[in-house]
């Protein structure tokens, strides 16, 4: 018997000595897990990506390690390849949310598949693939925070279209954080070492805008003093993006397209030819593909710029982010002392429906801790004046967006500059709007 025993405990650690080769040989981060959620292995991949030890880790329930929960990431409201894989014995693939190294949240596809542990008992294999490190970067002061499963989707195409060299054309409203997801792309790209460049195609009047993109040469024209290199020249092995590209000219849309089309270009006044290796991001609210078929954009550009197509989610459809957003904003206000948020406030801010998107929660946030004297805010710090239409509703957005603009105008007493600052859009944009909807017309 105690032979028997012996042998018996050998076969156990050759067992699991080949278990721990076979995980090994996973070239991204891989873990074995128990229908108790206990992590029973972790390959060395996975070591070395999240910095820890075995024996830190093995034993102890998956959604602390990851998750820093104390239940289950299902309680929480996310989707769990746990309970599919468990409950139906067959693969699941899903996005998530965990935590890496430096202890800051990165966003990850797992990819879940049924085992068979030593003793006959089921395991989960877990397989890792971060969507992207997440890096603290510039824009805004901002990173790419969320967990809800529209946000989840964009990240996994944004990391997609990183991977690619193609030309990425993002769609969404004002304020969803088309110029962040730009520098994702970037960051996360073959090109991450080189410049990164924007151009916001609504803030150039028409006769600067060439000098602007492909540069000039001395006495190009009146006032010129100098030479100046464009923006393709300075993006030379990095990415340009084009913020709402969809205000370009179209007397220069032409010049354009024939610089994606050949690299080459020259500067304003200048006869050298020049070239440029440049990947473009460009960024609209606009529906390209409609004002393409009815000739307001070229429909040769539009089918240039946009090989690779992702639309960011607005805020009213990932509410659930809005407190981690709101956290996150809050603590990077620079005031006298930090404020928090009631849960009556935090409760008026998931229920609003944010035309301006982020950059209207930003600036909600940022007037009402000007506001806020006790450290807390509270309601009446918001001034959320009226909330927009659902759109759940069915009504088109230009409606929602008219009737808003219009009760903020009359809120604010006509004041321009307050009712951009609410919407959290700048002056010129509102501009465009009020035009578009025939508002003020009269005054």
């Amino acid at each position: 018997m105690r032979y028997r025993s012996q042998f018996r405990g050998y076969a156990m650690d050759a067992g699991k000595a080949f278990m721990q080769s076979l995980i090994d040989a996973h070239d991204n981060p891989f873990v074995v897990i128990d229908g108790d959620y206990r992590i029973r292995a972790a390959n060395r991949a996975y070591r070395e990506a999240y910095g820890v030890r075995e024996e830190d880790i093995v034993g102890r329930k998956c959604h602390e390690i990851s998750h820093h929960s104390a239940v289950p990431c299902h309680e929480n409201g996310e989707d769990c390849p746990h309970r599919h894989v468990f409950g139906e014995r067959a693969p699941y693939q899903t996005l998530h949310v965990h935590y890496d190294r430096d202890n800051r949240s990165e966003h990850v596809r797992l990819r879940g598949l049924p085992l068979t542990g030593l003793q006959g008992e089921p395991l989960l294999g877990e397989s890792i693939f971060p969507l992207g490190a997440a890096p603290d970067l510039d824009c805004d002061q901002m990173r790419m925070i969320g967990r809800a499963p529209a946000f989840l989707a964009v990240m996994d195409a944004l990391g997609r279209a990183a991977r690619s060299d193609a030309a990425v054309l993002l769609f969404g409203e004002s304020g969803t954080g088309k110029e962040l997801a730009a520098h994702f792309i970037h960051q996360e790209s073959g090109r991450r070492g080189g410049p990164f460049h924007t151009l916001d195609c609504t803030a150039l009047p028409e006769a600067l805008f060439e000098s602007e993109l492909f540069g000039h040469e001395r006495g190009a024209f009146t006032g010129c003093v100098g030479r100046k290199r464009g923006l393709f020249e300075l993006a030379d092995h990095g990415t340009l993006f084009l913020d709402e590209i969809g205000e370009i000219p179209l007397g220069l849309q032409a010049k354009l397209l024939r610089v994606l089309e050949t690299g080459q270009f020259r500067r304003v006044g200048g006869t050298e030819t020049l070239r440029a290796d440049v990947r473009i991001v460009s960024a609209t609210n606009r529906n390209l593909a409609q004002m393409a078929h009815e000739s307001g954009f070229r429909r040769d550009l539009y089918y240039r710029i946009s090989v690779i197509d992702v639309t960011l989610p607005p805020l009213r459809e990932r509410r659930v982010d809005i407190p981690v957003l709101a956290e996150t904003l809050l603590a990077r206000l620079r005031g006298p002392k930090p404020c928090r948020l009631s849960p009556e406030a935090l409760a008026q801010l998931v229920a609003y429906d944010y035309p301006g998107n982020i950059r209207e929660l930003r600036n909600l946030l940022t007037r009402a801790a000007a506001l806020c004297s006790g450290g807390t805010i509270q309601p009446e710090h918001l001034q959320l004046g009226m909330p927009a239409p659902s759109l759940r509703t069915g009504r088109r957005l230009g409606l929602d967006e008219k009737t808003h603009i219009e009760n903020l105008l009359a809120s604010h007493r006509g004041h321009r500059r307050r009712v951009a600052e609410a919407l959290g859009i700048s002056e010129r944009t509102l501009y465009r709007k009020l035009a578009r909807y025939g508002l003020g017309q009269g005054e």
